[in-house]
Parts: structure tokens; sequence; C-alpha cells
């Protein structure tokens, strides 16, 4: 009986992909393949040794699926990836790659290879010992692949992951590492802030054109946000309540610039059955930022959890009375001195969904997952 179960699950599954690439894509289950940072780690840094983890109170606090346990997500609740997701039909969220026995998933609903610290480039995050950087997050998806080729063959491998959407927000770790002042006896001297834009995006291009040559076809890059307006920078900077750094921001506005004319020349490159999507999450963050009052929030400086000034640790005590925790979740920006709430993430989501080119360009979310590369 065992065996007949072993023979008979992967031809189900390739049944159900056979249908599925011959269907319309809204009649199909929501696949997606995550990469990124805390923005949207679904829990991978729950299996590895690091000081970057999310595995308790009051982290999840809002997040239903768990009962509001932790998940390993950076937030009280749902990430942007989650959002998205749900909003294009997604039932359930890919699983964390480290998972235990995630592969089959893979086919069925996409994999999160997200890692809270990690950056575009390797060395990012190296403070806190344990992450995977972005390079490695591809190295894993390959490892998914060939389990999907095994299953199904190439040729159906590939009409699978041309209809599959592939998102990566990344980078902010990078710039967080970049700002930060230099440890005197690691004796690591700074490039230029030209010199360290071209690192990523010449790192961030390698680990696109790998994805596109294993069969990626639809694409969505987010854009590093207003970092010089989160609580960790502002308090690194010594500004106060409502204040921004523009020098950080200038730095990330630089390098968003570059990632849409690189994302533009890729389009013109591998159009039309492939298509990137530049998601303009700096310009909505900053909008909910200045006009908060107009989306219905009330504190947009300040962490629903953790405080203001170092160590910026959430963390629920031992007496059962959340550690700084604010009353109502539902009005903050921010959950920690890092991350969006989930009230934020919903705004975030619903923008670039079905948002115009100003937010996603040059196509919306919904779109892209609707269009017809076949």
């Amino acid at each position: 009986m065992e065996s007949f179960e072993v023979i008979l699950k992967p031809i189900c599954l390739v049944i159900l992909i056979v249908l599925c690439l011959h269907a319309m894509p809204s009649s199909c289950n929501f696949t997606s393949f995550v990469f990124g940072d805390s923005l949207v780690d679904a829990g991978n840094n729950d299996y590895i040794f690091t000081l970057s983890k999310a595995d308790s109170p009051p982290y999840g606090i809002d997040f239903t699926p768990s009962g509001g346990q932790p998940t390993g997500r950076f937030t009280n609740g749902r990430t942007i990836a989650d959002i998205v997701g749900q909003s294009l039909g997604a039932k359930s969220f890919p699983p964390p790659y480290l998972a235990p026995n995630t592969e089959a998933q893979a086919i069925l609903r996409g994999i999160n290879y997200a890692s809270g610290a990690s950056g575009i480039m390797d060395k990012t995050g190296f403070f806190f010992i344990g992450r995977i950087p972005l390079g490695e997050q591809v190295s894993n998806f390959e490892q998914n692949r060939i389990y999907m080729v095994n299953e199904m063959g190439e040729n159906y491998t590939r009409k699978f992951l041309r209809k599959a959407i592939f998102s990566l927000t990344i980078g902010s770790n990078d710039v967080l590492n970049y700002i930060q002042p230099s440890i005197p006896f690691l004796r690591h001297d700074k490039v230029s802030p030209s010199t360290f834009l071209d690192f990523m995006i010449s790192n961030l291009t390698l680990q696109l054109e790998r994805l596109h040559e294993m069969g990626a076809r639809k694409f969505i890059v987010v854009g590093v946000g207003p970092l010089g307006c989160i609580p960790f920078v502002r308090a690194l900077k010594l500004l106060g309540s409502g204040q921004c750094s523009s020098a950080v921001n200038t730095l990330i506005q630089a390098y968003n610039h570059r990632l849409k004319e690189l994302l533009s020349r890729l389009n013109q490159e591998m159009g039309p059955e492939t298509i990137f999507v530049f998601a303009n999450s700096y310009d909505v963050f900053m909008d909910i930022i200045a006009n908060y009052h107009q989306y219905g929030l009330e504190n947009a400086n300040d962490p629903c959890c953790g405080g203001y000034f170092p160590p910026f640790v959430c963390f629920k005590s031992s007496d059962a009375n959340t550690s700084a925790l604010c009353d109502d979740r539902s009005k903050y920006v921010f959950w920690d001195a890092y991350h969006p709430t989930e009230a934020a993430n919903l705004i975030i989501a619903k923008q670039l969904v079905d948002g115009d080119e100003n937010v996603s360009f040059p196509i919306n979310i919904r779109k892209l997952y609707n269009y017809n590369n076949s």
C-alpha cells in the first residue's frame, strides 16, 4: 500500500499541473517563489543558528493561521508577500524552504526562501551570524527545481515555472549595513556610494539571470523602502520625531533608480515572454508616513513593540505583560524598529497588486499574474 502511494502521488501532481497549464491562470492555484529578507521571511531563520529571529511572542500575535503564535515572520501578522498571494487567490502561504517535507509543496504552492538579515551581497548581515544570502536562496530554488524535474520532467517543469510568480524583496540590509559606522578593528573601509550601488545591481543582475535560466518568467522586484524614516535609522542618526535621514533616503532613491533601469533593460532583452515588474515600495511607504491619518493610522513614528532606543528588542516579559507593546497595533505604521505592521503591509500590498504605473511598472501585480506569456 505504501509503495502504491509513493507511485500515485507524483502521477496526481503531474495530472494537476497538466490541467492547470491548459486552463486559465485564475482557475489554478496561485504559485509563488518568494526570495528576500526579513520583510518576507516566513520562518526560515527558525531553522538556523542566527541572532535574527522572530520565533517568540509577541511576533505573530495577529497571524490568524497560527492562532497568534510566532511563525518566524518579523511582524505582528501577515507579510506583504502573504497578502499579495491572498489577493490573487492563494488559499495558503508558501512554506519556508527549511521546514521539513516542503519539496512537494513547491509544485502546489511555491516555496518561501527568504531569510532575515540577508542581503543581495553575501557578506551582508554577518553580525547576525546565520542568514541565507540571495545567492544561496537561488541555489535552494535550484534544488527544488531538480525535484520538480524528477517528478514531472523538464518540459512540464518549464511550462509550470513560466506561469509562477517570482518575487524578490531584498536590498534593505545591504543599505543598513553600509550606512552604519565602521568598526575599527575589522579594518573594513567603505567604498564610495556609487561603487556600492554598482555592487548591489551587478549581484542582483546575476541572480535574476540565474532564475531566468532555470525557467522563471514572471518577476516582481521590490525596490528598497525609505529606510531613512524607520525608527532604527532615526535613532542611529539622532533624529527627532517625524524626521527622516535625507542622506540615507537619497542613497536608496539612487539605488531604486538604477534598479528600475535594470529591469527596463531586461524587459527589452528578454521580453515579451519574460516580464520584470518594478514594485515602487519607496513612494508607497513615504505616502503612508506623510499621510498616515488618511489611511486610518495614528502613529507613523514609534514602533508598536520594542521601544525607540537600543537594543530595540521586541519581546514578551515573563509576567505575561508584553514589553512596550502598543495598545492598538492596527493604528501603527511600524511594528518594531525595522519592520511595518500588518496594517501598513495591507496598504502597501493593495497598491502593488492593483496600483497604476507609478507604483508597479510596467504593469501591476494582478496584471502580471494574468499575463499570457505562453
